[in-house]
């Protein structure tokens, strides 16, 4: 690895849950494709972005306002799996095992972020 963010756990987090998000996008309805699939694959993805572009920053606190820019696009995601599950494309055992990897995910940039004021 030669990049720094190639070795953040909470970047390697970020990268894995952006790929099961786009597992489980893959099954909503086509008509979903320019809506709900689109917004909620962009937003999961936009979590390893941020950290990765953060931390090539000048500084801690730039790093630190991309990690805000990461946890927002992982609420955005929360939402999105909230009416992923409301359109009944999901199950409640789906949204429940995404849901808790995004808390946890969410806890690891917070807690990061906190250490690299």
């Amino acid at each position: 690895m030669k990049f720094k963010f190639e070795k953040l756990t909470i970047w390697q987090k970020a990268m894995d849950f952006g790929e099961e998000v786009f597992e489980m996008s893959s099954k909503f309805p086509n008509e979903e494709k320019f809506n709900l699939i689109s917004q909620i694959r962009k937003a999961s993805d936009s979590i390893a972005l941020n950290i990765s572009e953060g931390s090539i920053g000048q500084s801690n606190l730039e790093f630190n306002r991309f990690l805000g820019y990461a946890i927002r696009s992982l609420a955005e995601v929360v939402t999105c799996l909230h009416k992923s599950k409301r359109r009944r494309y999901i199950n409640e055992s789906e949204f429940k095992i995404l849901y808790d990897e995004a808390f946890y995910l969410m806890n690891m940039m917070n807690s990061f972020k906190s250490k690299i004021k």
